[in-house]
């Protein structure tokens, strides 16, 4: 089987076209930056500052392309310095999600719910999911080596065909296992 890669999540948002074109300017399109591992997703040039109860965060990227929602992914150390409490969820489950205001070069949005912790998990390809025994929406442990090494509990599984074989944890739990980008993991229970 092929290795797990890991993909270390910063801090970033997804935008929908409406609050794009409300903090950039009307008909603005993402600028293209780097590719990111999961086909089609990519950081953009674009970068705005998020505004919390208690704080802000300057300079945080957004990944495209555009979605439906406006969603903001932090990790807890961010939670605490904007002063927000998000919940642990998939991507793209805003219920519960912490209210933020975000800010661009021409204009500001405030939303009620938009951040979110995202939930730990290990992105495959539906080939490589029958491979290894999972489907969508399994939870399985992830062991991490070296000389911090764990065991994630609760990982998510995703699969769908356009998925690339990857695993997603934020940066305080990568920092906390010393994780690197492209560091390899191994699932022990599925």
């Amino acid at each position: 089987m092929k290795p797990i890669l890991v993909g270390i999540s910063n801090r970033h948002l997804h935008l929908s076209q409406a609050d794009l074109e409300t903090l950039f300017g009307p008909g603005h399109e993402l600028t293209r930056k780097k590719d990111l591992g999961q086909p089609g997703q990519y950081a953009a040039e674009e970068t705005v500052n998020l505004i919390g109860p208690k704080g802000s965060i300057a300079n945080v990227r957004v990944l495209g392309p555009v979605r439906s929602k406006t969603q903001v992914e932090v990790a807890m150390t961010d939670a605490y310095r904007l002063g927000v409490k998000p919940p642990v969820r998939d991507s793209g489950n805003l219920e519960g999600a912490a209210p933020i205001t975000i800010e661009g070069p021409c204009g500001k949005v405030e939303l009620d719910a938009a951040v979110i912790l995202a939930w730990r998990h290990v992105h495959f390809h539906t080939s490589e999911a029958a491979a290894y025994g999972v489907k969508d929406k399994d939870m399985v442990q992830v062991r991490v080596g070296g000389d911090r090494g764990v065991i994630f509990e609760n990982v998510l599984v995703r699969v769908r065909d356009d998925f690339a074989l990857e695993m997603h944890v934020d940066t305080d739990e990568a920092n906390a296992a010393l994780l690197r980008n492209g560091a390899e993991v191994e699932i022990i229970k599925a």
